[in-house]
């Protein structure tokens, strides 16, 4: 919100914004100060690329010669013309005339536009000055959460890495003693063994997976830092990301992996809908 009076004209102007997929302005203003929306248009897309920017403008003309005072002599003379044809007694003065619709009137004079529009101008840019201000401050606590859960996601990547072998292992620990449960004694086939193993080893593999989530997460983290439009972007990277991650819930055949799947899964969601509110 930003207020100036100057050369007994005050301007008052109210701007809020959210974010949108592109710039949609809406202004509400006086009709008089209609004729310079379009330069007003002109002024915002310095300041804002994307937004649903809402503005409220008022305008008040405190000076004398601004008004002129007209006097309806017609619909005055009707009172007398009333008098002579109704035979009505006349008995209205000048103070109860002027107390009737239309007689008396305000009429405004013609507006200054060149000086009107510097006074405009300046009190727009400086709304946008204020609220771009805003919008910075707004975007650095988005950025300090967004790197805290990105940061969070790579420990939860790392934990994955750290399991996989471990699930292998597992898995072959636990053929090997059922095999030795249903053969007893009997030899059993190391290949066999291992052929199963490998199979199972490529189901459950996510390597790939895991590679590329990284590379989403330190990219997105590249992005934070940059101080262009990057509020879509992010949103495809943040896509990405999730497609990686659901790769890895499906390929799970661990409960532990799954449960940082479905974690890395619910970090990603909140992280697209704080992207939401970048530009």
């Amino acid at each position: 919100r930003y207020e100036l009076t100057e050369d007994d004209r005050k301007f008052t102007i109210e701007m809020k914004s959210v974010n949108h997929k592109f710039l949609d302005v809406n202004m509400k203003m006086p009709k008089k100060l209609s004729m310079f929306e379009g330069d007003m248009r002109n002024v915002l897309k310095k300041y804002a690329v994307r937004g649903k920017i809402d503005i409220f403008i008022s305008y008040e003309d405190m000076s004398v010669t601004n008004t002129n005072l007209k006097f309806n002599r017609n619909l005055a003379e009707e009172f007398k013309e009333m008098e002579e044809e109704l035979g009505l007694k006349n008995d209205v003065t000048a103070l109860a005339l002027s107390r009737c619709p239309e007689v008396l009137t305000m009429e405004e004079g013609e507006l200054d536009e060149e000086t009107v529009w510097k006074l405009l101008e300046q009190v727009l840019e400086k709304a946008c000055e204020m609220l771009v201000r805003s919008r910075e401050k707004e975007g650095e606590n988005l950025k300090t959460d967004l790197t805290a859960k990105l940061d969070g996601m790579l420990q939860t990547i790392a934990a994955i890495e750290k399991r996989s072998p471990q699930v292998l292992q597992e898995y072959r620990e636990k053929l090997e003693n059922k095999m030795h449960e249903l053969l007893e004694d009997s030899q059993i086939d190391d290949a066999r063994i291992a052929s199963e193993v490998i199979l199972f080893a490529d189901k459950m593999c996510v390597d790939e997976e895991i590679v590329r989530l990284k590379s989403h997460v330190l990219g997105m983290k590249d992005e934070l830092e940059n101080s262009e439009h990057q509020g879509r972007k992010l949103d495809f990277i943040a896509q990405e990301m999730n497609r990686e991650a659901n790769t890895i819930l499906s390929k799970a055949n661990d409960l532990e992996v799954t449960n940082y799947a479905i974690e890395l899964k619910a970090e990603i969601e909140k992280i697209r809908e704080q992207i939401q509110n970048i530009e």
